[in-house]
C-alpha cells in the first residue's frame, strides 16, 4: 500500500494542484482512464469545500490530502480543521455522485471526506 500526503494552504489556486497530483497518482495506481475525470472532479469539489471552510474559520491551517492505493482501491481523504457545522449542499451531492464509495466524518475539530474508486 502506497500513500501520498499533501498539506496545502487554504487558497483556491492550490485546488488545481491537488487535482493534478491526485489524477497522476490515480493513473499510476491503475484507476481506469474513464474514471479519472470523476476522481479529479470529486477531489476538486472536496478540496474547494475545505478551502472555503478554512478561509472562513481557520485560514492559517492547512488542508490535508491523503492518497492511498492498495487492496484493489484508490482512496482519497480530504481533511479540514474548520470548526464549522457540516455542510451537505451541492458540493456533497456532486461528490456523492462521482465517488464509487464515500464516507463523511464530521466533528467539532473538522471534517474528513473519504472517497474511493476501483484500482485493479
Amino acid at each position: 500500500m502506497a500513500t501520498v500526503e499533501l498539506a496545502f494552504s487554504a487558497l483556491p489556486v492550490h485546488v488545481r494542484t491537488a487535482r493534478l497530483i491526485t489524477t497522476a497518482v490515480a493513473r499510476r495506481s491503475g484507476v481506469a482512464e474513464p474514471l479519472l475525470d470523476e476522481v479529479r472532479l470529486a477531489v476538486g469539489e472536496a478540496c474547494s469545500r475545505a478551502v472555503e471552510a478554512h478561509q472562513k474559520h481557520c485560514p492559517d491551517q492547512p488542508v490535508r490530502l491523503e492518497l492511498t492505493d492498495g487492496g484493489g482501491r484508490f482512496s482519497v481523504s480530504v481533511s479540514d480543521q474548520a470548526q464549522a457545522e457540516p455542510e451537505h449542499g451541492l458540493s456533497m451531492a456532486v461528490i456523492k455522485g462521482l465517488a464509487d464509495e464515500l464516507e463523511i466524518d464530521s466533528s467539532p475539530e473538522g471534517m474528513k471526506i473519504s472517497m474511493s474508486w476501483p484500482a485493479p
